[in-house]
């Protein structure tokens, strides 16, 4: 059975383009850089490596499920300040729990709120397209349909809402978005966010907001999912939230998180993450409790990102459509064909980009959203993300 749902899932987006260029040569003398992966390339802060040090003492224990109260209550707390919840709204023993990292918890969390049948019918996971490849994965190997909303410059990439089909809606299950989106950039604001609650509450489903690159904002800090929640009746029923520390601090290795919001959902996760999850080691625990307190690193890393993004938009503001993105690190590039701009990149350029098809999933009529675009993950320092960009003006035009 499980073969057989994998096989209805593609390759992942990476393994594929490093299959579409295996036979590509690159120019030879010309230093290859590599924007496909979102891979953070900023130093994180010394405090993770000296907390680790500080803990060693703790390797020979294993982690409890659930982490220590010491994560869960930094966490917590820096939830509630972060998106200026009321005090007790983030309860750190009922509606929080570690992850090692956002795609464990973006990947079990299908299989605990996804039934055999919703209404019945077989149950529906929403999702956007483009779309994160473990959204799919993991409505898949749950059961579930996995529905394909496109997001496309008319509807601000973000999933329309007009368009939901009722009785869709009615077999809902479970309804992943990311914001600010991969790879976009777009932000859902406030009323969206009101919206789709509304939405979860009245068909029975259960919202996940992806808020990993909520720090990496560029003009103004997006509103969150607990906050929408609140905002509408004061309960988090129906909404739960995903947070890591892998864009926020640059710590993508140290594979740290946690899931927060209904305390329905968070139990039977908890009891799912006891027999599914490798869960994180006391001492990079420390350090992730370490982390979730301190915010200078945060503002030099934002810093960062926003400079690098100045650099494009003095060389791209008039070219393929660019627009700064509201948050993450992504470039989400209209250049027509994205896949041959790909291949023609690294051909003449020794430049590695993603192609936004890759990322798209195509629907029955053909039409794949991501079709047209590449996405460039600007994770490298300015020097190499300007010479990047020179080498794609260059080839592209």
């Amino acid at each position: 059975m499980t073969n057989e749902l994998l096989a209805g899932l593609g390759e992942f987006p990476f393994r594929r383009l490093a299959l579409r260029l295996a036979d590509v040569k690159a120019p030879d003398g010309l230093e290859p850089i590599d924007l496909g992966i979102g891979e953070p390339q900023h130093q994180p802060p010394s405090l993770l490596a000296e907390t680790v040090a500080r803990n060693a003492h703790l390797w020979n224990r294993y982690p409890p499920v659930n982490g220590t109260p010491e994560y869960r209550a930094a966490a917590a707390r820096w939830l509630s300040r972060r998106y200026d919840l009321p005090d007790g709204t983030v309860d750190p023993d009922r509606n929080l729990l570690p992850l090692a990292g956002t795609k464990e918890g973006i990947y079990l969390l299908a299989s605990c709120v996804v039934p055999l049948r919703k209404n019945g019918a077989r149950p529906v996971v929403m999702m956007p397209n483009p779309v994160y490849a473990v959204y799919q994965g993991a409505a898949v190997m749950a059961g579930a349909e996995p529905v394909m909303l496109a997001t496309t410059r008319e509807s601000r990439f973000l999933p329309d809402l007009d368009s939901l089909d009722p009785q869709l809606l009615a077999r809902t299950a479970l309804f992943y978005l990311c914001t600010p989106a991969n790879p976009q950039g777009a932000a859902a604001d406030m009323a969206y966010l009101r919206r789709l609650v509304r939405l979860a509450r009245e068909h029975g489903f259960v919202l996940s907001v992806d808020e990993c690159y909520t720090e990496l904002w560029d003009r103004e800090p997006p509103p969150g999912g607990l906050a929408a929640a609140l905002a509408e009746d004061g309960t988090l029923d129906n909404v739960v939230v995903l947070h890591s520390l892998s864009k926020r601090s640059n710590a993508a290795g140290l594979r740290c998180g946690f899931i927060a919001g209904d305390a329905r959902v968070i139990a039977p996760f908890f009891k799912l993450r006891a027999y599914a999850s490798a869960v994180q080691p006391l001492p990079l625990m420390a350090a992730g409790t370490a982390l979730w307190g301190e915010e200078s690193h945060v503002e030099a890393n934002r810093d960062a990102y926003r400079r690098k993004f100045d650099i494009a938009e003095r060389r791209l503001s008039n070219r393929f459509g660019f627009y700064r993105p509201d948050g993450g690190f992504f470039l989400w590039l209209d250049v027509g064909d994205g896949e041959a701009a790909a291949v023609r990149l690294w051909r003449e350029a020794a430049l590695r980009v993603l192609p936004g098809a890759y990322l798209g999933v195509t629907a029955p009529d053909g039409s794949n959203p991501g079709q047209s675009y590449i996405r460039l993950a600007m994770v490298h320092d300015e020097a190499l993300i300007a010479k990047a960009v020179d080498r794609l003006v260059e080839v592209l035009g």
